[in-house]
């Protein structure tokens, strides 16, 4: 039986999508903090049992009788969320699963600028030390963080963020499929794996052409100091936390921590992947 956990989050649920594609409903089992919220999934055969990083008794329950498990990664900033990764994965493997796979990033380092990295490479380490066999998946940047940052810059036409650099936005759609395909075809993703992109890297002032050609509108990049840029982030309503978190982010991005593409990817899913353009396209149609 295959084990997925965070099954109604944005990747979790669409892995499952992919993933019924391809075995019986009878041989998938999702892990949830809420299973009200996997009714549906219940509906189409799937096991639907509640599963929660912080209590090791709910995923001993959630991971019985698995032979893969497939840990998508906590949802946590700061040093809790190493602690939640783990433990799921000491719960894997007391479950007696033969293969673990994990929702990694393509920049994952314990040198990175952007603090989630960190939390990645410490979770990477420990999973290989376990002694079975594992896939970490280096997901590429998740490309619908976009919205986060074009969103003002719809209505006032400036892309206003720190100094930054090229990122392989890559979309959650191809991602959740090579996730899929990883956890039934035994062999194609093993131990750590490449960085898994889209196949282009665009820096924000990229991504302000690229809206500006999509909308019709001149969308102008303009760069923000940090400190200036934190500031009026908290002044917004961000957390300081959180501000800082980001900015970790941009210090990162014009590090070149993002730059990369690899060729993976694509031929795991036998075309193309999906494009930034393409995504933002979607960000834009849905405002």
């Amino acid at each position: 039986m295959i084990v997925v956990t965070g099954a109604t989050g944005q990747l979790g649920s669409l892995i499952v999508d992919r993933l019924l594609e391809r075995v019986p409903a009878s041989g998938v089992a999702v892990s949830v903090r809420d299973v009200d919220k996997a009714t549906s999934l219940a509906h189409r055969g799937v096991r639907v049992r509640a599963g929660d990083f912080t209590d090791a008794a709910t995923l001993a329950h959630a991971f019985e009788g698995a032979d893969t498990i497939l840990i998508v990664s906590a949802a946590i900033r700061g040093p809790g969320a190493v602690v939640a990764n783990r433990a799921a994965i000491d719960a894997a493997h007391a479950a007696g699963a033969t293969r673990i796979l994990y929702t990694s990033h393509q920049a994952a380092s314990r040198h990175s600028l952007f603090p989630a990295q960190l939390t990645h490479a410490e979770t990477e380490e420990h999973l290989a030390g376990l002694g079975v066999p594992f896939t970490a998946l280096r997901n590429g940047f998740y490309a619908s963080t976009l919205s986060y940052s074009i969103g003002a810059a719809l209505e006032t036409g400036q892309l206003v963020a720190p100094a930054d650099g090229p990122v392989s936005w890559t979309a959650h759609v191809d991602l959740a499929e090579a996730a899929a395909i990883a956890l039934t075809d035994h062999g194609v993703l093993d131990g750590i794996t490449p960085a898994l992109t889209a196949s282009e890297a665009l820096d924000l002032e990229a991504v302000a052409a690229l809206l500006t050609d999509i909308t019709g509108r001149g969308i102008r990049r303009v760069v923000a100091a940090d400190e200036e840029w934190r500031a009026g982030a908290i002044e917004g309503g961000m957390p300081a936390a959180a501000a800082d978190f980001t900015l970790g982010l941009y210090r990162a991005a014009r590090r070149g921590e993002f730059d990369v593409t690899d060729p993976t990817l694509e031929a795991l899913l036998g075309h193309p992947p999906t494009s930034a353009r393409s995504v933002l396209e979607a960000i834009v149609a849905r405002r």
